[in-house]
């Protein structure tokens, strides 16, 4: 079993910036690829960066160039920077690792002014 602690989220104003983490403890040993969904009030979760576990990244176009994904594979943690944030950005973040699927309890990032 994996269990995923995330921090990082907190209210910041448009154009700020925030850095989530999320670090997996458990089952870590067959972890591939992990990353980050995000749901805002009334809209389904979408996915919003992967990292697999030799670096390869992916990422929604609404976040291009603004944020970040990367990976300490040696403590079996992920980081996302996300800068230029914009009111749009609101939403829950929620840490996902592809096998074993596991989830982790989301994080609330809020932009406003």
């Amino acid at each position: 079993q994996l269990q995923l602690v995330e921090s990082g989220g907190g209210l910041v104003q448009p154009g700020g910036s925030l850095r989530l983490s999320c670090a997996a403890s458990g089952s870590t040993s067959r972890i591939g690829t992990m990353g980050w969904y995000r749901q805002a009030p009334g809209k389904q979760r979408e996915m919003v960066a992967l990292i697999t576990s030799g670096g390869s990244t992916n990422y929604v176009d609404s976040v291009k160039g603004r944020f970040t994904i990367s990976r300490d594979a040696a403590k079996y943690t992920i980081y996302l920077q996300m800068n230029s944030l914009k009111p749009e950005d609101t939403a829950v973040y929620y840490c996902y690792v592809q096998f074993p699927i596991s989830w982790g309890q989301g994080t609330q990032v809020t932009v406003s002014s």
